[in-house]
């Protein structure tokens, strides 16, 4: 029962094929420069890589390319007969107040993702395109729509709902939505086994190019720091994060065009904007090291701002579990973590030098620690093939 996963962004498309059980992962790739003139599709099917160019750039393509490597790429291939296919799950970025769980895709479905467009331009247009390439390309096999914003369907309305004028929350649905949340829930749920509690109270800190942090409860999201876009919260590589609504007025008022702004603070922000130098973490910091003083502000400002969410995240789900740290700087970075969790002993966060600078899924917090910390890769694929598994056998029982 092959699960093909697809997860279509702004400029790439990655996928990956599962086999039976959604536990066996076969293979996969990503297709990088979608819209560029030539963009590149790197394949990976076991120990065996394959690359080449595509000849048109779009997402149609791009997925008609991804059937041709499953299916044709190596030898044997990953699969023999696209029809083999039973689900593909797509990630989408946006749902909205309108979408809780996963869903099998209909008109209906495509249609409401399409109104959401509004709200996520860089990411909804480029799912729908992914979801409508493989319902043409895989016309046997079930679409599945797992939503990043889902998982936050269980907030509050003093944790969603911002301090403005009700009509914008009810005429343009000013409201905070929250985004990573296929991340956040596989952390739970992969922290519910490591620390044996079936509904753990946790902060989890997915920490890459994109950060966010998020407050859970008995298995449940209770706050989050993304916004009604990505762009709030924790200081990220090119977005901001956090600031002064009142910055936009100000530089409004002395000549900014709107369009300048929003590229500040969506692309040339975050650790760019301060270092100066880079969006990967891993060159601000090792210049940090070497001395650089805008570099080291960069990391200060970064961990400054991931303390200051642990900590008001920690009051929330007090008395806490765990406090999970993943995505790319996460799960990589001891020396992260140990800035990030530094001086916190008195709040039960203790950490074991020596286990923070291992590898793979762990716990890291020494054995005199009362709350559990934990390093847990994020595998959103795994998520969102489960999800269609299980929406694909319920649709034929």
């Amino acid at each position: 029962m092959p699960v093909l996963v697809i997860n279509c962004g702004s400029s790439s498309i990655k996928y990956k094929l599962y086999g039976l059980g959604v536990e066996n992962l076969l293979g996969g790739g990503i297709i990088e420069g979608v819209g560029e003139e030539r963009p590149k599709h790197l394949h990976a099917a076991g120990d065996r890589e394959f690359e080449a160019e595509l000849e048109v750039g779009d997402y149609r393509h791009g997925v008609a390319s991804i059937v041709k490597a499953l299916t044709g790429w190596g030898s044997p291939p990953l699969m023999g007969d696209p029809t083999e296919i039973v689900g593909v799950g797509h990630r989408v970025v946006h749902g909205g107040d309108r979408f809780s769980e996963s869903v099998v895709i209909d008109r209906s479905v495509i249609e409401e993702v399409e109104s959401l467009g509004a709200l996520a331009p860089l990411h909804n247009p480029a799912n729908l395109a992914g979801i409508r390439a493989a319902r043409e390309l895989l016309p046997g096999a079930v679409g599945v729509a797992v939503f990043d914003t889902a998982f936050f369907s269980t907030l509050s309305p003093h944790a969603y709902r911002y301090a403005v004028p009700e009509r914008w929350w009810r005429d343009f649905g000013v409201r905070r939505y929250g985004f990573h949340g296929i991340s956040h829930r596989y952390l739970a749920q992969r922290a519910a086994r490591l620390l044996e509690t079936p509904r753990p109270n946790l902060v989890s800190l997915h920490l890459g190019a994109g950060a966010s942090a998020c407050a859970i409860r008995d298995g449940k999201a209770v706050d989050t720091s993304m916004g009604m876009t990505p762009l709030e919260g924790l200081v990220m590589g090119t977005r901001s994060g956090d600031i002064d609504p009142a910055v936009v007025f100000h530089l409004m008022e002395a000549g900014l065009p709107a369009s300048e702004i929003r590229r500040g603070l969506q692309r040339e922000g975050g650790l760019l904007g301060l270092s100066g130098i880079s969006s990967d973490f891993r060159l601000v910091a090792g210049r940090a090291r070497a001395g650089d003083r805008a570099a080291a502000l960069a990391v200060e400002t970064f961990v400054h701002r991931v303390r200051r969410y642990l900590g008001a995240f920690l009051v929330q789900v007090a008395p806490c579990d765990g406090v999970i740290f993943s995505g790319g700087i996460g799960e990589n970075s001891h020396e992260v973590r140990q800035l990030i969790l530094s001086g916190l002993e008195t709040l039960g966060l203790v950490v074991d030098p020596a286990r923070n600078r291992g590898e793979g899924e762990r716990r890291i917090s020494a054995d005199t620690s009362s709350v559990g910390i934990l390093v847990i890769p994020t595998d959103e694929e795994s998520l969102i093939a489960r999800d269609t598994a299980r929406l694909v056998n319920h649709r034929r029982s």
